[in-house]
């Protein structure tokens, strides 16, 4: 009698991948090749052409696939280059939702869809799932969604949405950027969501030496209008940054650990200096319970108020190490001011419009020693005369 086969952890999975090398190497190699021969005419074998597939992608996408257990996964050069793919799946005149709380670059994309190709894009507060309830209707062709959202830090009730959509119209796509959280904390394709899309240069890589998007889902006719845009268009993730990305995906859990837990260390602090911080592990977020509820964990990115942009900007500018750099999920703890950096694609009417504060600090918190980051960040603090 056999015994059953042990279903291994995340923190297992991400560090064991499999793939077909020939000579067994331990480490996939890169297969630095733009063409494959084929075996004969009539047979031109798994490979012809690298913008179709390379097994330096195969081998990321194989794997990625095993992490978050779904049947279908692509890697594409950029996490924006994701997105393009998947609104590329809508045309002009559909119905599509979205937050009102995105990254910057999903915003400037989404509104180039609305005022280019004629696809009707509206923005709500996600988080209210009286609204969303309301505003997704039978003709809601696409949901957009994140959690926690950036900067705000805002939390959405995933599986309710999706619930919801998914019985107005069987035939919704409710698409989710999992960037923040990475497979290692959320699983929104178990939570009701159709495709799951991150940066991977984000948290996936964990280095910032590559640009790289994941998309994944478990229905095949949406992988197949996603593989033939990414074959069409050429957005499929080079071989080398495939084998970068590879390695990167081999610490994830370990990172993530580190930087969760300093976050929630340095969140705490900040909060107890008498600081507004947004945060999803402080229990005086107001959707404390319900993140708890769909994530494993709080993660890495956190952000705060000082009540006036230049404090904020004395702030930034006077922390050692953490970095004045756009992104998050690196290995080096990063500071930014969003309304002026990340977020700044957004018109300045539009981020009044949905109560976004203009001073807001958005730390995204390294593996550095947690003690060296606060001391850094009390030093600042109280050059910019907050404490």
């Amino acid at each position: 009698m056999s015994e059953e086969k042990r279903e291994y952890s995340l923190e297992t999975k991400v560090v064991n991948g499999s793939h077909k090398d020939q000579f067994r190497a331990s480490v996939a190699p890169a297969y630095l090749s733009a063409t494959f021969k084929p075996n004969s005419l009539s047979d031109m074998g798994d490979y012809d052409y690298t913008r179709s597939g390379n097994p330096s992608r195969t081998n990321v996408q194989d794997h990625v696939a095993k992490i978050i257990k779904c049947d279908y996964v692509f890697a594409t050069n950029s996490g924006m280059s994701a997105l393009d793919v998947i609104v590329r799946t809508v045309k002009p005149g559909d119905a599509v939702i979205a937050g009102d709380d995105l990254y910057g670059g999903t915003h400037r994309l989404l509104t180039y869809l609305k005022e280019k190709d004629g696809v009707d894009v509206q923005h709500h507060d996600t988080t209210d799932l009286k609204i969303m309830k309301e505003k997704i209707t039978k003709d809601t062709k696409m949901v957009f969604l994140e959690s926690p959202t950036n900067p705000l830090i805002k939390v959405i009730d995933l599986k309710s949405i999706c619930d919801h959509a998914h019985s107005v119209n069987p035939d919704c796509v409710v698409v989710f950027d999992n960037t923040m959280m990475s497979p290692i904390l959320m699983s929104p394709l178990e939570l009701g969501a159709d495709i799951q899309y991150e940066s991977a240069t984000k948290y996936m890589n964990g280095h910032h030496d590559i640009m790289a998007g994941i998309v994944a889902t478990n229905n095949k006719v949406l992988a197949d209008k996603i593989f033939y845009v990414i074959n069409a268009t050429g957005a499929g993730l080079a071989p080398f940054d495939s084998w970068l990305l590879m390695r990167g995906l081999k610490t994830l859990a370990l990172r993530i650990e580190r930087q969760q837990e300093s976050a929630m260390k340095i969140a705490t602090w900040l909060e107890s200096k008498g600081l507004k911080v947004r945060y999803p592990g402080l229990k005086s977020h107001p959707q404390y319970e319900l993140h708890k509820s769909q994530c494993k964990g709080p993660g890495g990115v956190l952000s705060f108020e000082t009540g006036d942009v230049k404090i904020s900007e004395t702030i930034i500018e006077k922390c050692e190490l953490y970095s004045i750099t756009v992104s998050f999920g690196c290995v080096n703890s990063l500071i930014s001011l969003p309304c002026k950096m990340s977020h700044a694609s957004i018109d300045e009417e539009v981020r009044k419009e949905r109560d976004f504060p203009e001073d807001l600090i958005r730390l995204c918190i390294g593996i550095e020693g947690v003690d060296d980051l606060i001391y850094d960040l009390e030093q600042a603090l109280k050059f910019a005369g907050v404490l």
